[in-house]
């Protein structure tokens, strides 16, 4: 070995996770993984049905460098919820993109919910978050991802750096919702009315495989917010529901989505919400 060479520190990982419904229970039928992510034990907090799965990371963040991907398929008449336990953070990188990769696939009569806690991007990162989500013709899907740009809290902002993000959804291989976006630190876009106008957390939910009734809708539209001056947005869009959050505060971003999702979950999965254990620890 040169000690001359610089020593490579990142971290390629990948995870991948099969659910089964066997005789009425949702099983972890299958779970590999290479490098730093795990899942714990499979977790029936609401009963045998449901399948609660917490995907670790244990360094914690993301460095310049790193590769993560995570691909899950919830097969015929299974139901799996994912959360995380904390934060996800993407540290400052000098130079090196870090990736994140996440592939979801949901077979017929499947539902999967995708329910992390906040991600926090520091100032200097450079991220590439790409997900996709492919669901048969009656599967459903419940995600969010809150993003936090800068370490407010201590006075950081997203000056410098890049985060690129896509997202595509497709039911029966045709695409239902794409969108791609790209935040350099400290662009005009963080600031514009048509960007970020100024505010430091943005939030998306997206729900597809229901109808939702006039008065559930109504409802979910009166939920209010936390945080006096954020700005709150509900769509109904072909085969999709859309919720878009802009403020300051992570803890309010993730109450109000928790709030829209007990009230969209027994449509969107034919269960009432039962809040992963994790999130109150």
């Amino acid at each position: 070995m040169n000690l001359a060479e610089p020593l490579n520190t990142a971290w390629h990982a990948h995870l991948e996770l099969d659910f089964e419904q066997r005789a009425g229970t949702t099983v972890l039928a299958r779970r590999e993984h290479f490098g730093p992510l795990r899942v714990q034990k499979a977790l029936y907090p609401e009963g045998e049905a449901v399948c609660h799965a917490i995907v670790l990371h244990p360094p914690s963040g993301i460095a310049g460098g790193d590769r993560l991907e995570i691909r899950a398929h919830v097969g015929s008449g299974a139901h799996a919820l994912l959360t995380t336990p904390g934060a996800g953070k993407w540290y400052r990188s000098a130079a090196p993109l870090a990736e994140q990769r996440l592939v979801f696939a949901v077979s017929a009569g499947g539902t999967l919910e995708w329910l992390p806690q906040e991600t926090i991007v520091f100032d200097g990162a450079r991220a590439v978050m790409d997900t996709r989500v492919e669901l048969a013709a009656d599967a459903r899907f419940i995600g969010w991802e809150v993003l936090c740009l800068g370490r407010r809290a201590s006075g950081e902002t997203f000056a410098h750096g890049a985060l690129n993000l896509a997202t595509r959804i497709e039911r029966g291989g045709q695409p239902i919702w794409l969108e791609r976006g790209r935040i350099k630190g400290g662009s005009a876009l963080l600031d514009s009315p048509a960007g970020l106008a100024g505010f430091s957390v943005a939030g998306t939910m997206l729900a597809s495989g229901a109808e939702v009734a006039p008065d559930r809708l109504a409802a979910c539209r009166a939920v209010a917010v936390r945080e006096t001056g954020a700005r709150h947005g509900l769509s109904v869009l072909p085969d999709l529901l859309v919720a878009r959050y802009l403020g300051h505060s992570s803890e309010a971003a993730r109450h109000w989505f928790s709030e829209l999702w007990r009230l969209l979950r027994p449509a969107f999965a034919g269960r009432e919400a039962v809040t992963p254990r994790i999130w109150n620890t």
